[in-house]
Order: C-alpha cells, then sequence, then structure tokens
C-alpha cells in the first residue's frame, strides 16, 4: 500500500504564504508525476498544479506567478509553495501521485488533504 500525508494548511491573512508538503511513503517502485489539487466549498475539485519525475511544471492560470510546485525525489515528497494568498485560494487541498508499485504496475493515490483559509 501507499499512503500520501499532506501538512503544512492553517489560516493566514491575505497577501501571506503557506508551504504545503506532502510525503508518500508505503510499497513505491517509482512516482511519476505528482499534483496539487484544490476543492473549495460548493465548488469542483480543480487542479492547481502538477510536476512529472523530471520536473516539469504546469499552472492553472488563477495561480500562475503566485505558486510554485516542486518534488524532492530522494523523499518522494512534493511541495507547493503559495504566496500573494488571496481569500478565493481557500479550500481543501489535496495532493495525489501516479506511482509505480511493480516495473508494469502503475495506480493513482490522494492524501487526505489539508485545510487552507485566507482572510481577507
Amino acid at each position: 500500500q501507499v499512503q500520501l500525508v499532506e501538512s503544512g494548511g492553517g489560516l493566514v491573512q491575505a497577501g501571506g504564504s503557506l508551504r504545503l508538503s506532502c510525503a508518500a511513503s508505503g510499497s513505491i517502485f517509482s512516482i511519476n508525476a505528482m499534483y496539487w489539487y484544490r476543492q473549495a466549498p460548493g465548488k469542483q475539485r480543480e487542479l492547481v498544479a502538477v510536476i512529472t519525475s523530471g520536473g516539469r511544471t504546469n499552472y492553472a492560470d488563477s495561480v500562475k506567478g503566485r505558486f510554485t510546485i516542486s518534488r524532492d525525489n530522494a523523499k518522494n515528497t512534493v511541495y507547493l509553495q503559495m504566496n500573494s494568498l488571496k481569500p478565493e485560494d481557500t479550500a481543501v487541498y489535496y495532493c495525489a501521485a501516479d506511482v509505480s508499485i511493480t516495473i508494469t504496475t502503475t495506480k493513482a493515490y490522494w492524501g487526505q488533504g489539508t485545510q487552507v483559509t485566507v482572510s481577507s
């Protein structure tokens, strides 16, 4: 089994910063793409950022220039540095990863989510 555990959420004022972390553990052969999603109350879950195993990144238009996704492959960990936070960034943030548990088997795993609240 594979577990993803997020940390780093909390309450911050508008304009502030937070750094989310997500560590993967368990029966991991390799990790391919890693993702951050978010879901605000009453809204659908949306992709915030993605990073490939080679380090290529892509962002939702709403966070470009403010958020930075990165990863430490040695630690099986993905990060999301969030700067210039806005009230509309308030959501539960989830990490996800495409994990190869064997050389031929890849599955998607999700973390439990961490709350980010930005006050105005």
